[in-house]
Protein backbone atom coordinates (compact mmCIF):
# COMPACT_ATOMS: atom_id res chain seq x y z
CA UNK A 1 0.00 0.00 0.00
CA UNK A 2 2.67 2.49 -1.03
CA UNK A 3 1.96 6.16 -1.63
CA UNK A 4 -1.25 6.29 0.40
CA UNK A 5 -1.87 9.77 1.85
CA UNK A 6 -2.76 10.43 5.48
CA UNK A 7 -6.50 9.79 5.50
CA UNK A 8 -6.91 11.71 8.78
CA UNK A 9 -5.48 15.01 7.50
CA UNK A 10 -7.40 17.39 5.29
CA UNK A 11 -4.14 19.19 4.49
CA UNK A 12 -2.43 15.96 3.44
CA UNK A 13 -5.35 14.92 1.25
CA UNK A 14 -5.49 18.35 -0.36
CA UNK A 15 -1.74 18.29 -1.04
CA UNK A 16 -1.96 14.79 -2.50
CA UNK A 17 -4.69 15.80 -4.93
CA UNK A 18 -2.83 18.98 -5.89
CA UNK A 19 0.36 17.05 -6.59
CA UNK A 20 -1.54 14.75 -8.93
CA UNK A 21 -3.46 17.53 -10.63
CA UNK A 22 -6.75 16.19 -9.27
CA UNK A 23 -9.71 17.97 -7.74
CA UNK A 24 -12.79 17.01 -5.76
CA UNK A 25 -15.88 16.69 -7.94
CA UNK A 26 -18.87 18.37 -6.34
CA UNK A 27 -21.23 16.72 -8.85
CA UNK A 28 -20.24 13.32 -7.42
CA UNK A 29 -20.90 14.40 -3.83
CA UNK A 30 -17.32 13.66 -2.76
CA UNK A 31 -16.44 14.08 0.91
CA UNK A 32 -13.72 12.10 2.72
CA UNK A 33 -14.38 10.86 6.26
CA UNK A 34 -11.20 12.06 8.01
CA UNK A 35 -12.17 10.88 11.52
CA UNK A 36 -10.27 7.62 12.01
CA UNK A 37 -12.25 6.71 15.10
CA UNK A 38 -15.51 7.05 13.18
CA UNK A 39 -14.18 4.90 10.32
CA UNK A 40 -13.21 2.12 12.73
CA UNK A 41 -16.54 2.36 14.55
CA UNK A 42 -18.49 2.02 11.30
CA UNK A 43 -16.34 -0.90 10.12
CA UNK A 44 -16.81 -2.63 13.47
CA UNK A 45 -20.59 -2.15 13.23
CA UNK A 46 -20.59 -3.91 9.87
CA UNK A 47 -19.00 -6.95 11.52
CA UNK A 48 -16.73 -8.09 8.71
CA UNK A 49 -14.72 -11.27 9.26
CA UNK A 50 -11.77 -12.69 7.31
CA UNK A 51 -12.89 -13.98 3.92
CA UNK A 52 -16.21 -12.09 3.87
CA UNK A 53 -17.25 -10.42 0.62
CA UNK A 54 -18.07 -6.71 0.69
CA UNK A 55 -19.31 -4.20 -1.87
CA UNK A 56 -18.15 -0.65 -1.19
CA UNK A 57 -19.69 2.31 -3.01
CA UNK A 58 -17.77 5.56 -3.42
CA UNK A 59 -14.41 4.57 -1.88
CA UNK A 60 -12.70 7.80 -2.94
CA UNK A 61 -9.02 7.36 -2.11
CA UNK A 62 -9.67 4.17 -0.16
CA UNK A 63 -9.74 5.09 3.54
CA UNK A 64 -12.50 2.62 4.34
CA UNK A 65 -11.27 0.19 1.69
CA UNK A 66 -7.98 -0.06 3.58
CA UNK A 67 -9.89 -0.64 6.82
CA UNK A 68 -11.98 -3.44 5.30
CA UNK A 69 -8.99 -5.10 3.63
CA UNK A 70 -7.10 -5.02 6.94
CA UNK A 71 -9.96 -7.05 8.43
CA UNK A 72 -9.41 -9.72 5.77
CA UNK A 73 -12.41 -8.92 3.59
CA UNK A 74 -12.66 -9.44 -0.16
CA UNK A 75 -13.68 -5.98 -1.34
CA UNK A 76 -15.33 -4.93 -4.59
CA UNK A 77 -15.38 -1.13 -4.93
CA UNK A 78 -17.59 0.96 -7.20
CA UNK A 79 -16.00 4.29 -8.13
CA UNK A 80 -17.07 6.78 -10.79
CA UNK A 81 -14.09 9.18 -10.63
CA UNK A 82 -11.33 8.08 -13.02
CA UNK A 83 -8.61 9.81 -11.04
CA UNK A 84 -9.63 8.02 -7.86
CA UNK A 85 -9.82 4.74 -9.78
CA UNK A 86 -6.19 5.13 -10.86
CA UNK A 87 -5.13 5.81 -7.27
CA UNK A 88 -7.06 2.82 -5.93
CA UNK A 89 -5.46 0.51 -8.49
CA UNK A 90 -2.06 1.80 -7.40
CA UNK A 91 -2.68 1.70 -3.64
CA UNK A 92 -4.15 -1.80 -3.60
CA UNK A 93 -2.24 -3.47 -6.42
CA UNK A 94 -1.00 -6.25 -4.12
CA UNK A 95 -4.54 -7.01 -2.92
CA UNK A 96 -5.76 -6.98 -6.51
CA UNK A 97 -3.10 -9.52 -7.45
CA UNK A 98 -4.12 -11.66 -4.48
CA UNK A 99 -7.78 -11.51 -5.53
CA UNK A 100 -9.07 -9.63 -2.49
CA UNK A 101 -9.59 -6.29 -4.26
CA UNK A 102 -11.72 -5.71 -7.36
CA UNK A 103 -12.50 -2.31 -8.91
CA UNK A 104 -15.62 -1.47 -10.89
CA UNK A 105 -15.30 1.87 -12.67
CA UNK A 106 -18.40 3.86 -13.57
CA UNK A 107 -21.80 4.83 -12.22
CA UNK A 108 -22.83 2.24 -9.63
CA UNK A 109 -26.49 2.78 -10.52
CA UNK A 110 -25.66 1.41 -13.97
CA UNK A 111 -23.09 -1.26 -13.04
CA UNK A 112 -24.22 -3.04 -9.88
CA UNK A 113 -26.67 -5.42 -11.58
CA UNK A 114 -24.05 -6.53 -14.08
CA UNK A 115 -21.56 -7.26 -11.31
CA UNK A 116 -24.28 -9.07 -9.37
CA UNK A 117 -24.93 -11.38 -12.33
CA UNK A 118 -21.21 -11.99 -12.88
CA UNK A 119 -19.95 -12.35 -9.31
CA UNK A 120 -23.04 -12.96 -7.18
CA UNK A 121 -24.26 -11.02 -4.18
CA UNK A 122 -21.78 -10.24 -1.39
CA UNK A 123 -22.55 -10.74 2.28
CA UNK A 124 -22.07 -7.05 3.10
CA UNK A 125 -22.90 -3.76 1.40
CA UNK A 126 -21.10 -0.62 2.51
CA UNK A 127 -20.59 2.97 1.55
CA UNK A 128 -20.13 6.60 2.45
CA UNK A 129 -22.86 7.17 -0.11
CA UNK A 130 -22.97 10.33 -2.21
CA UNK A 131 -26.03 12.26 -1.09
CA UNK A 132 -27.41 12.46 -4.63
CA UNK A 133 -27.67 8.69 -5.15
CA UNK A 134 -28.15 7.18 -1.69
CA UNK A 135 -31.93 6.72 -1.69
CA UNK A 136 -32.05 5.65 -5.34
CA UNK A 137 -29.34 3.01 -4.98
CA UNK A 138 -30.76 1.45 -1.82
CA UNK A 139 -34.29 1.42 -3.21
CA UNK A 140 -33.07 -0.13 -6.47
CA UNK A 141 -31.43 -3.07 -4.70
CA UNK A 142 -34.47 -3.74 -2.54
CA UNK A 143 -36.92 -3.51 -5.43
CA UNK A 144 -34.74 -5.88 -7.44
CA UNK A 145 -35.04 -8.45 -4.65
CA UNK A 146 -31.38 -8.18 -3.60
CA UNK A 147 -30.99 -8.13 0.17
CA UNK A 148 -27.61 -8.23 1.89
CA UNK A 149 -26.91 -9.85 5.26
CA UNK A 150 -25.85 -6.49 6.63
CA UNK A 151 -25.18 -3.00 5.33
CA UNK A 152 -23.50 0.05 6.81
CA UNK A 153 -24.11 3.39 5.17
CA UNK A 154 -23.10 6.94 5.90
CA UNK A 155 -25.71 9.26 4.44
CA UNK A 156 -27.21 12.68 4.89
CA UNK A 157 -28.96 12.74 8.28
CA UNK A 158 -32.32 13.53 6.70
CA UNK A 159 -32.02 10.45 4.47
CA UNK A 160 -31.19 8.30 7.50
CA UNK A 161 -34.26 9.63 9.31
CA UNK A 162 -36.43 8.63 6.35
CA UNK A 163 -34.86 5.14 6.35
CA UNK A 164 -35.99 4.44 9.91
CA UNK A 165 -39.21 6.48 10.01
CA UNK A 166 -42.42 4.79 11.14
CA UNK A 167 -45.97 5.48 10.05
CA UNK A 168 -47.38 8.74 11.35
CA UNK A 169 -43.97 10.42 11.30
CA UNK A 170 -43.41 13.44 9.02
CA UNK A 171 -40.33 11.62 7.69
CA UNK A 172 -42.33 8.52 6.69
CA UNK A 173 -42.22 7.98 2.94
CA UNK A 174 -42.19 5.35 0.21
CA UNK A 175 -38.46 4.96 0.88
CA UNK A 176 -39.18 4.30 4.57
CA UNK A 177 -41.60 1.51 3.63
CA UNK A 178 -39.00 -0.18 1.41
CA UNK A 179 -36.20 0.04 3.99
CA UNK A 180 -38.33 -1.24 6.87
CA UNK A 181 -39.77 -4.00 4.68
CA UNK A 182 -36.35 -5.48 3.94
CA UNK A 183 -34.19 -4.54 6.94
CA UNK A 184 -33.99 -3.57 10.59
CA UNK A 185 -32.43 -0.09 10.61
CA UNK A 186 -30.26 1.16 13.50
CA UNK A 187 -28.11 4.25 14.04
CA UNK A 188 -24.35 3.84 14.53
CA UNK A 189 -23.48 7.50 15.10
CA UNK A 190 -24.12 11.05 13.93
CA UNK A 191 -21.33 12.89 12.12
CA UNK A 192 -21.09 16.65 11.90
CA UNK A 193 -19.47 18.46 8.96
CA UNK A 194 -16.09 18.67 10.75
CA UNK A 195 -15.68 14.89 10.36
CA UNK A 196 -15.34 15.30 6.59
CA UNK A 197 -13.17 17.02 4.05
CA UNK A 198 -14.33 19.06 2.26
CA UNK A 199 -16.90 19.96 4.89
CA UNK A 200 -20.44 19.30 3.65
CA UNK A 201 -23.23 21.73 4.40
CA UNK A 202 -25.28 19.04 6.13
CA UNK A 203 -25.04 16.65 9.05
CA UNK A 204 -24.55 12.96 8.34
CA UNK A 205 -25.53 9.73 10.06
CA UNK A 206 -24.05 6.25 9.87
CA UNK A 207 -26.60 3.44 10.03
CA UNK A 208 -26.74 -0.34 9.79
CA UNK A 209 -29.26 -2.39 7.86
CA UNK A 210 -29.69 -5.93 9.18
CA UNK A 211 -31.52 -8.40 6.95
CA UNK A 212 -34.84 -9.33 8.51
CA UNK A 213 -34.95 -12.97 9.51
CA UNK A 214 -38.74 -13.03 9.21
CA UNK A 215 -39.09 -11.14 5.95
CA UNK A 216 -42.70 -9.86 5.69
CA UNK A 217 -44.07 -11.81 2.74
CA UNK A 218 -46.36 -10.60 0.01
CA UNK A 219 -47.74 -12.33 -3.06
CA UNK A 220 -46.10 -10.05 -5.61
CA UNK A 221 -43.01 -8.14 -4.33
CA UNK A 222 -42.55 -6.15 -7.55
CA UNK A 223 -46.18 -5.05 -7.49
CA UNK A 224 -45.85 -4.10 -3.82
CA UNK A 225 -42.80 -1.92 -4.53
CA UNK A 226 -44.59 -0.10 -7.35
CA UNK A 227 -47.91 0.24 -5.54
CA UNK A 228 -46.54 1.61 -2.28
CA UNK A 229 -44.56 4.21 -4.26
CA UNK A 230 -47.77 5.23 -6.03
CA UNK A 231 -49.55 5.66 -2.69
CA UNK A 232 -47.10 8.43 -1.78
CA UNK A 233 -47.19 10.10 -5.22
CA UNK A 234 -49.47 12.87 -3.93
CA UNK A 235 -49.14 13.07 -0.16
CA UNK A 236 -52.14 15.37 0.24
CA UNK A 237 -54.42 12.85 -1.44
CA UNK A 238 -55.98 9.82 0.21
CA UNK A 239 -54.93 6.25 -0.47
CA UNK A 240 -58.16 5.87 -2.45
CA UNK A 241 -57.29 8.67 -4.86
CA UNK A 242 -53.69 7.57 -5.39
CA UNK A 243 -54.66 3.89 -5.67
CA UNK A 244 -57.32 4.62 -8.29
CA UNK A 245 -54.68 6.05 -10.60
CA UNK A 246 -52.40 3.08 -9.97
CA UNK A 247 -55.15 0.55 -10.70
CA UNK A 248 -55.86 2.25 -14.01
CA UNK A 249 -52.17 2.14 -14.96
CA UNK A 250 -52.17 -1.62 -14.23
CA UNK A 251 -55.26 -2.23 -16.34
CA UNK A 252 -57.24 -3.53 -13.38
CA UNK A 253 -60.98 -3.35 -13.92
CA UNK A 254 -61.91 -3.81 -10.25
CA UNK A 255 -63.15 -0.69 -8.52
CA UNK A 256 -60.93 0.98 -5.97
CA UNK A 257 -63.61 0.60 -3.29
CA UNK A 258 -63.68 -3.14 -3.92
CA UNK A 259 -59.92 -3.41 -3.47
CA UNK A 260 -59.89 -1.25 -0.32
CA UNK A 261 -62.71 -3.28 1.19
CA UNK A 262 -60.85 -6.53 0.54
CA UNK A 263 -57.83 -5.16 2.43
CA UNK A 264 -59.96 -3.51 5.14
CA UNK A 265 -58.45 -0.10 4.39
CA UNK A 266 -60.72 2.93 5.03
CA UNK A 267 -61.18 5.04 1.87
CA UNK A 268 -60.05 8.20 3.66
CA UNK A 269 -56.77 6.62 4.88
CA UNK A 270 -53.51 8.33 3.92
CA UNK A 271 -50.31 6.53 2.96
CA UNK A 272 -48.22 8.13 5.71
CA UNK A 273 -50.60 6.68 8.33
CA UNK A 274 -50.55 3.11 7.00
CA UNK A 275 -48.37 0.50 8.67
CA UNK A 276 -46.07 -1.73 6.66
CA UNK A 277 -48.32 -4.70 7.42
CA UNK A 278 -51.45 -2.91 6.16
CA UNK A 279 -49.64 -1.80 3.00
CA UNK A 280 -48.61 -5.40 2.32
CA UNK A 281 -52.24 -6.52 2.74
CA UNK A 282 -53.36 -3.87 0.28
CA UNK A 283 -50.75 -5.07 -2.21
CA UNK A 284 -52.06 -8.63 -1.91
CA UNK A 285 -55.60 -7.36 -2.46
CA UNK A 286 -54.54 -5.57 -5.63
CA UNK A 287 -52.66 -8.66 -6.78
CA UNK A 288 -55.72 -10.86 -6.31
CA UNK A 289 -57.57 -8.85 -8.93
CA UNK A 290 -54.64 -8.97 -11.36
CA UNK A 291 -54.38 -12.76 -11.40
CA UNK A 292 -58.10 -13.42 -11.83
Amino acid sequence: MNGIPDYNSAAALSAFLEERGMAMQKKFGQNFLINEGARKKIAAALGVQKGDSVWEVGPGLGAMTKELLSLGANVTVFEIDRGFCACLEEFFSDQKAAGSFFLVQGDVLKTWKKILSERGAPKFFFGNLPYNIAATLIADTIQAGTRFEKCAFTVQKEVAQRMAAKEGSPDYSSFSVLCRWAYDVKTICDLGPANFWPRPNVDSRAVTFSKKENFPACQNPQLFAKMQRALFSSRRKTVKNNLQKFLSSCGISAGVDQVLQKASVPPNERAEAMSLEKTLLLSDAVNSFIIK
